[in-house]
């Protein structure tokens, strides 16, 4: 008889053999021992079996899973297959640095129900850190009306209250924001989370290339902030105000990837409907000055 992990990593993949087994070496190379892997295989058509089956031992399972092009589905399968008290989330195309889930446990030994690290962006643009929360940043008000601020391959948490709320949502709408959709739904259920600052982990950044992709996310964001507003007759002028200040960002933040990707003249109206929501974000302008003159840094 198996003994029961006390962590459950959870890695989607689709044609990422490549990637996923620097992935499993870095879950492999964990300081913390007492974890599982399940590997969620969207029927792959490279090396991915292969390269889950070089790694020996009982503690990585293969799970061969049809997700019809919903990722949530294949993280919920791999909760569903999960014997672990907490659920790590990693893709395929991520890493993790060696004391990333001592660090996290210890966390969640203090009694937090949801730990998130910093992460390290790698790929198309140049490398940066991305530090999570903080706490008052984690609320739902604040989720909700200011943003994601969680990222999931920096994630851990109880699997009995991952399941309480249902899991990841499959509703097709909001493929690319399932995420955040749960850490909302988490946060309104009181979750308890916490954030290091620490950079324990790399996230891969891949150039999105295609507007359509871009515009997707958005519409996919918009949906889900949509579902958790009040609804309008009840709303006070303060509320009002919120919406639109959200919906404002969500169009600056959708412009500024088109920026950041050359995609200079397909950002324009997003920045002009970004201002009709909320014309007084400053980063609105900036980010129009930028575009003038055909730049996309960071902002």
């Amino acid at each position: 008889m198996l003994s029961t992990p006390l962590v459950t990593v959870v890695i989607p993949t689709y044609n990422q053999g490549h990637f996923l087994r620097e992935a499993l070496q870095s879950v492999c190379a964990q300081t913390f021992s007492d974890w599982e892997a399940v590997v969620v295989n969207n029927y792959s058509e490279d090396d991915t079996i292969a390269v889950v089956e070089s790694f020996e031992g009982t503690r990585i399972r293969l799970k061969n899973f049809r997700n019809n092009g919903v990722i949530a589905a294949s993280r919920n399968r791999g909760i569903a297959l999960a014997r672990g008290r907490y659920v790590a989330f990693l893709d395929s195309d991520d890493t993790w640095y060696p004391d990333k889930l001592a660090r996290c446990i210890q966390r969640l030994d203090e009694g937090f129900d949801l730990v998130c690290h910093g992460i390290r962006s790698i790929g198309v643009r140049r490398e940066r850190d991305l530090y999570c929360g903080p706490e008052q940043s984690a609320t739902f008000d604040a989720l909700l009306y200011e943003g994601n601020c969680l990222v999931t391959s920096a994630t851990v948490v109880r699997r009995d209250l991952v399941e309480s709320v249902g899991g990841f949502s499959e509703e097709e709408a909001i493929v690319t924001a399932e995420d955040y959709h749960l850490w909302i739904r988490l946060a309104k259920a009181s979750a308890q989370m916490s954030f290091l600052r620490e950079i324990l982990g790399e996230y891969r950044v891949h150039s999105r290339n295609q507007s359509s992709a871009v515009l997707w996310h958005m519409r996919a964001v918009r949906h889900v902030i949509e579902g958790f507003f009040p609804e309008a007759p009840a709303r006070s002028l303060i509320t009002r105000m919120r919406v639109r200040r959200r919906l404002g960002i969500v169009y600056y933040a959708t412009g500024r990837g088109m920026q950041q990707d050359g995609q200079f003249s397909n950002a324009w109206p997003l920045f002009f409907r970004a201002l009709a929501y909320w014309p007084f974000y400053t980063k609105t302008y900036a980010a129009i000055v930028l575009n003038a003159i055909g730049r996309g840094p960071f902002l």
